[in-house]
């Protein structure tokens, strides 16, 4: 493991940290589509992602799901933070986009190299940020994109995390993430296929 955090963090953390993060935390691989937090789960480690992509999803109270930003390579969940020092449930749900490589962190840890090293405190601070502006995005979207706007942005985010340009996900799929129906998804993806910007296949498509 100490090879992998010194690749990934090398840059971002002081030597004694990487060496203190190899001693107390452990591995996860974990296979694309595996649920590895729920809503109303207590978190135990805070996760740093070394290899895959992880989709951060909201519910609401009839249970349907909202896409509320991806976690890749280098990134860990602020709301997970929170979770953990706070001692709070989780209000989110990851499930994994990728098959994906964690290093999994214990929570007594967050506070004691929040004030033990300078780089860990900008680390978390830096996520906090980035996670705060995925979230004011996705709260645009909903609020001022149309539905086919909208789409074509989570098509586009799709191929950039997992760097394919073949999303393989049904239309009843994209419809739950993006707190929609399936009749309005496949309608506009029809549409996007006549303009030629996507290729529509059984349970996948291309973004051309």
């Amino acid at each position: 493991m100490l090879q992998e955090l010194q690749l990934h963090y090398g840059h971002l953390f002081e030597k004694e940290l990487i060496e203190e993060i190899d001693r107390v935390a452990t591995l996860k691989q974990v296979l694309a589509g595996t649920k590895i937090m729920d809503i109303g789960q207590y978190i135990k480690s805070m996760p740093l992602l070394i290899e895959g992509a992880i989709k951060i999803l909201r519910e609401d109270e009839e249970g349907d799901e909202l896409l509320l930003y991806f976690l890749e390579k280098g990134d860990t969940c602020a709301m997970t933070m929170t979770c953990c020092v706070g001692n709070h449930k989780s209000e989110i749900r990851a499930i994994t986009e990728l098959d994906t490589v964690l290093i999994m962190i214990p929570i007594e840890k967050m506070e004691e190299w929040t004030g033990k090293y300078k780089s860990w405190r900008r680390f978390v601070f830096d996520s906090y940020h980035n996670r705060l502006m995925e979230l004011l995005e996705t709260i645009d979207n909903v609020a001022f994109k149309k539905m086919d706007e909208r789409l074509l942005k989570y098509l586009k985010d799709k191929v950039a995390v997992t760097g394919s340009n073949i999303v393989k996900s049904t239309h009843q799929e994209i419809a739950y993430e993006l707190h929609t129906s399936r009749v309005v998804i496949s309608r506009l993806l029809k549409k996007l296929e006549n303009q030629k910007i996507i290729s529509l296949h059984r349970n996948s498509l291309e973004v051309l």
